[in-house]
């Protein structure tokens, strides 16, 4: 029966803890900045592109319009977020430049950059507010 209490108990002793963090995330924050750079090349800063919600129970929503390299982007896709360690939060959703695994440069409460690559030595840099 004690070993049966000690599961029960490490078990929600460990999803508090994995998911307090998460709880940062939940509500609209609006996309301050998003930055696209290329080494050796000029970069492309984009301000206020639109809002993220995050829901509590991992889901979300975009509302994002914006125009890098003369190429019009309406991000309205739903996507799924998973927060990981409060080191990574991954993004998932079909289409969209913003699907990735984001690595958490700043989390604060109100305040959040992140820094991600897609593979073709572009770096981006997303900077949300609350």
């Amino acid at each position: 029966m004690t070993v049966k209490t000690l599961k029960l108990s490490a078990f929600v002793i460990a999803t508090t803890l994995l998911t307090s963090c998460s709880h940062r995330m939940v509500g609209t924050w609006t996309v301050q900045r998003y930055e696209t750079t290329t080494p050796g090349q000029q970069g492309v800063a984009l301000s206020n592109i639109g809002t993220m919600q995050f829901k509590g129970n991992g889901s979300g929503e975009k509302n994002l319009n914006y125009s890098v390299l003369g190429i019009q982007r309406d991000d309205k896709l739903p996507f799924n977020w998973t927060w990981n360690d409060g080191k990574y939060i991954s993004i998932e959703s079909n289409g969209s430049d913003f699907s990735k695994t984001w690595i958490i440069m700043t989390n604060k409460k109100k305040f959040q950059k992140w820094k991600s690559t897609d593979g073709t030595n572009n770096v981006q840099i997303i900077e949300l507010k609350k």
